[in-house]
């Protein structure tokens, strides 16, 4: 049996998601895809960093998005994920309504939060 892993790319409010909502992003992604890799484009990894000094929540989730592999990426942070999703063939979890749009519009999956408690995937892998 061959177990393909799933390249997971994750925004910024994704890394505030275990700390706004109790969502544990490992164990929620785990159920979704069972293998994965999870990227964290450096635009995501700017925006909090720019943030953090002052709001707890980022500050917790630059300490976590640390914890992942960060990908060097130019543009705007928005732009980055749906390249990165299409070039790489992942998976984008992000609860930002333009993003979403744009994956959509793109036909490409995406992860949101569904009642404030878990991770849904949308559309096709």
């Amino acid at each position: 049996m061959v177990c393909l892993m799933t390249t997971v790319i994750l925004d910024t409010n994704a890394l505030m998601m275990p700390f706004q909502f109790g969502v544990n992003l490992d164990l929620e992604l785990e159920r979704l895809f069972g293998s994965f890799e999870i990227l964290v484009p450096s635009p995501v990894v700017r925006e909090l960093t720019s943030l953090a000094p002052k709001d707890r929540i980022a500050r917790s989730a630059l300490r976590l998005a640390r914890k992942y592999k960060t990908v060097e990426s130019e543009g705007q942070t928005d732009k980055v994920l749906v390249d990165l999703a299409k070039d790489l063939h992942a998976v984008v979890v992000s609860n930002d309504k333009l993003v979403i749009r744009s994956l959509e519009r793109e036909g490409l999956p995406y992860v949101r939060l569904r009642s404030r408690s878990h991770l849904i995937l949308e559309g096709s892998l």
